[in-house]
């Protein structure tokens, strides 16, 4: 799965990204219209993403883990700078700033994948990371960007993610 998962993904970006075009979605704004709580987007603080980020690849050294090590450091940021090209793409806007697809879910997805290639891609981590996207996902489409920038942003980071697996040597 994870050799062909960016060919789906990717594209599957820009399908998003054009079928959503510029606009809120009805789903969009239902959820905007929740208005969810602040204190679920804990997990996509900058300093957070940036310690789980740090301690991956320390993980990584200490374990002399070198070409692991330096995909962990080097996927979340590229994952994040696609995001950023992307949304000149789209030019999908939500009060003022470009909004698909979201650079927060991005880099968040990018450092959940980081911490499970890390941890050895245990069951257990896996199913932690994914709740933990899972609420991420839905508090960021419920305050400051649409959910479907979310869902794009997922398609995104994991794509990023396997092509990082192949990367670094590891299989599934």
């Amino acid at each position: 799965m994870l050799r062909w998962w960016p060919a789906v993904a990717v594209p599957a970006v820009f399908v998003l990204g054009w079928a959503v075009g510029r606009g809120t979605t009805p789903l969009d704004s239902w959820l905007l219209a929740i208005d969810g709580p602040d204190w679920l987007i804990w997990f996509i603080k900058p300093w957070v993403l940036a310690a789980v980020l740090v301690a991956s690849c320390a993980v990584a050294l200490w374990r002399g883990h070198w070409r692991l090590a330096l995909v962990v450091a080097l996927c979340p940021p590229v994952a994040v700078a696609a995001a950023q090209g992307l949304k000149r793409v789209f030019g999908r806007e939500l009060d003022g700033g470009l909004a698909y697809p979201s650079g927060h879910v991005t880099a968040l997805v990018a450092i959940a994948g980081m911490v499970i290639l890390v941890a050895g891609m245990k069951r257990w981590v896996v199913m932690c990371a994914a709740a933990v996207v899972a609420v991420e996902m839905y508090a960021v489409g419920t305050t400051f960007h649409y959910f479907t920038d979310t869902v794009g942003a997922l398609l995104l980071g994991t794509a990023a993610v396997a092509i990082a697996v192949q990367l670094a040597g590891r299989r599934s």
